[in-house]
């Protein structure tokens, strides 16, 4: 105790010193900190835009169809919607439930036509979840039972504008030809451009009705929050034993996972060169602070210290400036990210986004335990090289030292 309580009243022997060493470490850990931060937000927005945009947080299809050919695939979709839609709202965490089916046809407008494929949907209540379409114009809302979303490209290649009208034509579910008229309510991007030249969506009802058929190919789930999906997915394989559910992850491997991937392998390279750059940074500081003392150091080595207590008392001396430090910083950092920039930093489009977002900061504990742990850790680590290099020196020459 006598030795943790003379190494903390060592801080105040030099408060010039004592603080600039403070700062320096807090800068550090603050560094370290905020760019934990700023991934984690990045990570975070890319993840909630990719579940908020198409697939949700996973999907659930017949078992095996989504990696086999069906010559006529309607015949393996869901049979039993409203049993399986009843047993997902009892599950905890369910928010939402969106039916899908896939539909293909040719789209005509004016003198123009195109081949395009496309889905049905709820529009109006998927537009409560899947708010980060990219909207280019109108809104995913549609209010009308014959309304048509169409991808940009799409749009671009029939030469229409919302509110015009098109013709659709396609074939029944038995391959007889079968049409309908609907209005564009709605223009959207994905920015992947080969899905936009050819993707729709229209009115669930509305795709049945062409196709002639009451079946669901797809289920989409929209949770609470993604925690909640393996107890999900476990619970609609359980008891439904003809049905897989896939999380969004998987859905989206190339578009998702493969651009997490990516993006994690760019930050840890930068991540190890601003931890290089900090704790070198914390090493030098704390090292030239000891040295500077050798004639103090010097005194205590004539006093009758031996060269370990010397060392135990530098130690320790270094795990409270490492410790303060971080604190400082860490708390500056945390402060200035949720108070001044607590809306976020505008940013460019993202990946598979035409619009400019707001990044917003996000820490856990991991963050604050991490840049704690490395601030002190680097600290102590000087303060030991430094007391060493002091402690082998003669006394009478640490003694001349000024």
């Amino acid at each position: 105790m006598s030795l943790i309580f003379l190494a903390f009243r060592n801080l105040f022997r030099n408060v010039r010193r004592t603080i600039a060493i403070i700062l320096t470490v807090g800068l550090g850990a603050g560094a370290l900190f905020s760019f934990e931060g700023f991934i984690k937000g990045i990570q975070d927005d890319y993840k909630e835009s990719t579940i908020h945009s198409h697939y949700g947080n996973g999907q659930i299809n017949t078992v095996g169809y989504r990696d086999t050919n069906h010559d006529e695939p309607w015949k393996y979709w869901i049979r039993n919607y409203d049993q399986l839609e009843e047993h997902l709202y009892d599950l905890e965490g369910v928010d939402y439930v969106f039916p899908r089916i896939t539909i293909a046809g040719m789209l005509k407008a004016k003198s123009n036509s195109v081949i395009g494929q496309g889905q049905g949907i709820l529009p109006e209540y998927e537009a409560e979840f899947f708010h980060s379409l990219n909207m280019e114009e109108g809104s995913i809302d549609q209010r009308i039972s014959n309304g048509i979303l169409l991808g940009k490209g799409l749009a671009e290649s029939l030469d229409v504008q919302v509110g015009d009208q098109i013709k659709f034509y396609t074939k029944t579910i038995k391959g007889k030809n079968n049409s309908g008229k609907f209005r564009v309510t709605g223009i959207f991007s994905t920015g992947m451009v080969d899905y936009d030249n050819r993707a729709f969506r229209m009115p669930l009802k509305k795709a049945q009705e062409l196709l002639k058929t009451n079946r669901i190919e797809s289920v989409s789930i929209g949770l609470a929050d993604h925690t909640y999906w393996e107890n999900v997915a476990e619970s609609v394989e359980d008891d439904f034993y003809d049905l897989e559910a896939v999380s969004f992850a998987v859905l989206d491997k190339i578009w998702y996972q493969n651009s997490m991937d990516w993006l994690n392998a760019q930050f840890r390279v930068v991540q190890i060169i601003i931890l290089s750059i900090v704790l070198l940074g914390i090493f030098n500081t704390i090292s030239s602070s000891v040295l500077e003392r050798k004639q103090e150091i010097g005194n205590l080595r004539a006093n009758g210290e031996s060269a370990i207590d010397v060392i135990r008392l530098i130690v320790v001396e270094g795990f409270f400036l490492g410790f303060l430090g971080a604190l400082v910083g860490l708390s500056l950092t945390y402060s200035v990210a949720k108070g001044f920039l607590h809306e976020g930093i505008l940013m460019p489009p993202g990946p598979g986004q035409s619009k400019q977002f707001f990044l917003k900061f996000e820490f856990n504990w991991q963050m604050l335990v991490n840049a704690l742990s490395l601030s002190v850790l680097s600290a102590s680590f000087a303060s030991l090289f430094a007391g060493m290099k002091v402690c082998r020196m003669s006394i009478a020459k640490a003694l001349r030292s000024y």
